[in-house]
């Protein structure tokens, strides 16, 4: 190890992971990534070392970061997935809970000054809105079972033995880079080709989050030991609905055809999903600067960009 202090990114390949990666190295510290798969050669960051494990299988990874202390621990491993129990959600849970509860146990925790684990705006179901971190949470899947479990699990270890966890809750994030499958990169891509695409009535209303603030907060939460033991939502804090956020993304292409209506609601969704942030703010000293029709300029950019370079 240099010098510099170090952070082990979980996930770091994914899209949080690598923009949290490619601030941290810029901020000086030495960066080591977990991936569950091989991440080609031309795609890694420089000066970054690349661990390939399945974080599931607790004897393969304690092999691959017994001898590695790190500074500090970000966990964003695994994915998002609202299959039900019966389709698929065993594997769901042992992800994100085994696997959290796997990393807690090899992690070298001699020297640990923060791990902050992050959760999902899902943990609080149906509750009303604004979302506050005093709300119980209740799960409605698999996958929000497992992120209120890897929660409890972390606060429980903060009050018995002093474990500096953190976990910090996004509502939805977006900006450049993101999977094309996310809900974000599909209208964007609806309206540049300007497709009939289908979507719900888009009575729902969300927050949304640029990724460099959500990169700047997760930064903030690993260096603050107020926050130990914490939970914190990280969001913009301004309802939209998801119809209002199409209508921007038409507006600024300057065509696209949604059909509102033609997807049913999820079962159990909540239609007011928007976060009370008023948390992160005293204890963070933490405010979103990106609007929302500037961090969707953004991002229509490097699409468009990115398509035209293929």
């Amino acid at each position: 190890m240099s010098g510099k202090p170090s952070i082990l990114i979980v996930g770091g390949t994914g899209f949080i992971g690598r923009n949290v990666a490619r601030e941290a190295i810029s901020r000086g510290l030495q960066v080591t990534i977990i991936s569950k798969s091989d991440y080609s050669p031309d795609k890694r960051l420089k000066g970054v070392e690349y661990i390939s494990v399945d974080i599931t299988n607790e004897k393969i990874l304690l092999s691959k970061l017994k001898d590695k202390p790190f500074d500090y621990v970000l966990n964003v491993g695994g994915y998002v997935n609202h299959a039900n129990y019966f389709n698929d959600g065993d594997k769901v849970f042992k992800v994100h809970f085994n696997g959290t509860k796997n990393l807690v146990n090899c992690i070298n925790k001699s020297g640990l000054k923060s791990f902050v684990q992050i959760g999902s705006s899902d943990e609080y179901g149906k509750n009303s809105a604004p979302q506050n971190e005093n709300q119980r949470e209740l799960p409605i899947s698999p996958y929000s079972f497992a992120k209120v479990a890897a929660t409890h699990f972390l606060q429980m270890l903060h009050r018995t033995e002093g474990f500096p966890a953190v976990i910090l809750r996004p509502f939805l994030v977006y900006g450049p880079e993101q999977d094309g499958n996310r809900f974000i990169p599909q209208i964007i891509k609806g309206c540049i080709n300007n497709d009939n695409f289908p979507t719900s009535a888009g009575e729902q209303q969300r927050d949304f989050c640029y990724i460099d603030d959500i990169v700047d907060v997760i930064l903030l939460a690993l260096s603050n030991e107020k926050a130990h033991g914490e939970v914190i939502n990280i969001a913009s804090g301004e309802p939209i609905t998801i119809r209002e956020s199409i209508n921007i993304v038409q507006k600024i292409v300057g065509y696209g055809k949604p059909e509102f209506g033609k997807i049913p609601y999820r079962k159990c969704e909540n239609m007011t999903l928007f976060a009370d942030i008023s948390k992160a703010k005293e204890l963070l000293k933490w405010t979103p600067e990106v609007a929302i029709e500037d961090g969707l300029q953004r991002t229509i950019n490097y699409q468009i960009l990115n398509t035209e370079s293929q």
